[in-house]
Formats: C-alpha cells, sequence, structure tokens
C-alpha cells in the first residue's frame, strides 16, 4: 500500500471512504467530445453506462458516478478543470472520499506513446510528459498512483503533439479507439473484482491480432 503525499488536513474525510477513484482525463465542453484527448473520460462513462449510471456535475469540479461492483464502492470522476489542472478536481474528490493510498486512485488517459488502441495498466511511474498526469502528481503529493494507458499513437511528422490530441480520430482509428475504450471499461471492473497485479497479467499481455495481410 503507498501513501499519497497529501497532508493530514488535505486527507481529512468528508463522507464515507470509496474503496476506489476512478478518473478519466479529458477536458470539457462538446468541442472536445470525441477526441484523442479524450478517451479516458470516455472509458469512465462507459463503465458508468454498464451500471445504468450517467456522470452528474459535483462540487469538486467533476462529473461524478458511483456504483457499486460486488461489495466495493466506486467513484468515476471526469474532471471539468480542463486537462492541464485536472490535479485540483482529483485533490477535491480525494478528500470527499477518503482517498489516502496510491492503490485507491486509478488514472485513465490517453498516451501517444502507445500504439493506438493499446492499454497498458502499471501502478506509478513517470509522466511522460503528460500535462494531467504532471497535474494529478502535483495535487496529490506523489506519483505512486495506478494508470491505464489507452494508446492513440504518435502524430504525424507534419503535425504537434497538441493539435494531434485535440483532434477527433478518421472513421477507421476511432473504430479501434471504440474497441479500446470498451476494453479499458472492462479492466477497471477486473481491478476492483481481481486486483491490479491480476488486470496487469490480463490487460499488458493483451496484444492486436494480426491484419489478414500482415505476418503471420
Amino acid at each position: 500500500m503507498v501513501r499519497l503525499g497529501r497532508s493530514q488536513a488535505a486527507a481529512a474525510r468528508q463522507g464515507t471512504p470509496a474503496d476506489l477513484l476512478v478518473v478519466g482525463l479529458g477536458n470539457p465542453g462538446a468541442e472536445f467530445d470525441g477526441t484523442r484527448h479524450n478517451v479516458g473520460a470516455e472509458a469512465v462513462a462507459r463503465v458508468a453506462a454498464r451500471y445504468g449510471e450517467t456522470l452528474k456535475k459535483s462540487k469538486e469540479r467533476a462529473l461524478v458516478s458511483e456504483i457499486r461492483i460486488g461489495q466495493k464502492r466506486v467513484v468515476l470522476a471526469f474532471p471539468q478543470t480542463f486537462m492541464n489542472n485536472s490535479g485540483e478536481s482529483v485533490r477535491l474528490l480525494s478528500k470527499r472520499y477518503g482517498i489516502t493510498d496510491g492503490d485507491q486512485l486509478l488514472v485513465v488517459h490517453d498516451e501517444i506513446d502507445l500504439p493506438v488502441g493499446r492499454l497498458k495498466l502499471k501502478q506509478g511511474g513517470g509522466l511522460a510528459g503528460h500535462n494531467g498526469l504532471r497535474s494529478v502528481s502535483a495535487h496529490v503529493g506523489s506519483g505512486h498512483f495506478m494508470r491505464l494507458r489507452i494508446g492513440i499513437g504518435k502524430p504525424p511528422p507534419s503535425q504537434i503533439a497538441r493539435d494531434f490530441v485535440l483532434k477527433r480520430p478518421g472513421k477507421t482509428e476511432r473504430t479501434v479507439l471504440d474497441t479500446a475504450i470498451s476494453n479499458a471499461s472492462e479492466a477497471i471492473e477486473l481491478i476492483v473484482r481481481d486486483g491490479i497485479d491480476a488486470t496487469m497479467n490480463a490487460v499488458n499481455r493483451r496484444v492486436e491480432e494480426p491484419r489478414p495481410d500482415g505476418p503471420s
């Protein structure tokens, strides 16, 4: 169990502690719906939908839903602070739901260093230049939380990363991402039921099926 590095005052609970806080990163607003940068938020919304719930506005500057997976209380959230300030909302959510350890916090986000559609789950690690992760780490006082990365691929040489992540992918790529988002939502449930180690074994070993015209 890895203690998050927040002060005792900041960690004071306001309600019954949750077993897991799942934060999907992205940018709020219709103009960002369906963009590569919002795949994490989509995955969290997909989990809520599977349980007949929707994300609703909260005082913690986020859209939030609470569900039960088995006997576990799980909070799903999409910060409304824009990507670069995601940590502001995560800090408030952590305070409300009594999140004090790294194994109680899962952040789901896009990753340009992974091929489109590939998932990777890890505990802690570097920030890889991701401004959302940097903000979360700064506001909770530690980088030792769980991350579920959804690959969006690298931008073409003619396009800077910022423009790439803020654009909507084409139809073929969107289909691959939709599958990845569905797989990510299943992985979130698996973490709750079986723990991070078993889920890492399942998620990180999964590879894309070779195309019919590809190498055998």
